[in-house]
């Protein structure tokens, strides 16, 4: 079965979606110390949320990369999930979507959240021919992520390594066992169409499909 262009794919329960960030361990162990971000965390900043594991990994290089060298797991309210993309903005512009650029350059510059359609990627971090979004709050949308939204953060920095050392020791499938089972994100049908995601990703649908089994 192909997989559309553009879904959200991520690991969530009926009040909660598991987003993940890359932050030096300063930043990292604060956070996971007080279970919301505290300082040195800078809410002036803006702080892009992945639901994407293996694009978390791509972006910090299984935590090789200064400044990224932990993970966090961040399950969040999917009410503020939503209420972020509802009002994003892409970060490109879309010609069908937008119908010029300065429609969507005032677009852009009104709204505290911007949304990225990324490759995907494997498991060996190579580009796949589908989409991964990532979300970047600003704003009162930090401010929002922060005081209202977080529900637990974990440090999950020892299961990236020894997924990575699986790989490095040629051990896919182990190394795939400890990956999170991310399954089709339901998208109200209005969201849907702000974010441009595949047509076929909409909560009715997707409901409908779960019906049928």
């Amino acid at each position: 079965m192909s997989i559309p262009a553009r879904q959200i794919r991520a690991r969530y329960s009926a009040d909660t979606i598991t987003v993940y960030q890359a932050y030096p361990p300063q930043i990292a162990l604060a956070a996971v110390a007080a279970g919301r971000f505290v300082a040195p965390f800078k809410r002036d900043r803006m702080t892009w949320i992945k639901p994407s594991f293996l694009w978390m990994m791509y972006r910090c290089g299984w935590v090789t990369k200064p400044g990224q060298e932990r993970v966090l797991s961040i399950d969040i309210a999917r009410e503020g999930f939503e209420w972020a993309l509802a009002r994003a903005s892409l970060s490109h512009y879309d010609r069908d979507l937008h119908g010029d650029k300065a429609t969507w350059t005032r677009q852009l510059k009104a709204s505290p959240v911007r949304a990225q359609w990324d490759p995907e990627r494997s498991l060996h971090l190579k580009a796949l021919p589908y989409r991964s979004l990532q979300v970047g709050l600003s704003g009162e949308a930090v401010d929002r992520y922060v005081d209202d939204w977080i529900v637990t953060v974990t440090d999950i920095t020892p299961t990236v390594h020894r997924v990575r050392d699986l790989l490095r020791s040629g051990d896919e499938q182990a190394a795939t066992a400890h990956l999170p089972v991310e399954r089709v994100y339901p998208l109200p049908a209005q969201i849907a169409a702000g974010l441009n995601a595949s047509p076929d990703v909409v909560a009715e649908e997707v409901a409908e499909q779960q019906h049928a089994h």
